[in-house]
């Protein structure tokens, strides 16, 4: 089964927010330290960036199960938007949050 043209569009900026993600948390935030290695801040990229990553996963393998995924993978980069805005410095980070938030709220769908 051929992937959609949606759906190839919705990997990609699920892997490009994986990468923004994980690059930020693991290169900017440790080094400016203070707010950006907060725990719950912290906990919030890495669990972005695995969700980005997963739902890439079940859209690669085309499972049925991806709309699962793409649904919480939309919620959890809303709420990283939300916190590295509040923060401040992460603008890589938030474009790639919000592109991939929208791509996966309507694969949700």
């Amino acid at each position: 089964m051929a992937l959609s043209k949606d759906m190839v569009r919705c990997i990609d900026a699920c892997l490009e927010c994986y990468k923004a993600c994980l690059g930020t948390a693991m290169n900017y935030c440790l080094e400016a330290g203070g707010k950006h290695i907060e725990p719950k801040h912290f906990r919030l990229m890495m669990a972005c960036a695995e969700m980005c990553r997963t739902s890439a996963h079940f859209m690669l393998i085309s499972s049925s199960h991806h709309k699962h995924t793409c649904r919480e993978c939309a919620e959890i980069c809303a709420e990283c938007v939300t916190d590295c805005e509040r923060i401040g410095g992460m603008n890589e980070c938030v474009a790639a949050c919000r592109s991939c938030a929208e791509s996966c709220r309507a694969m949700a769908a």
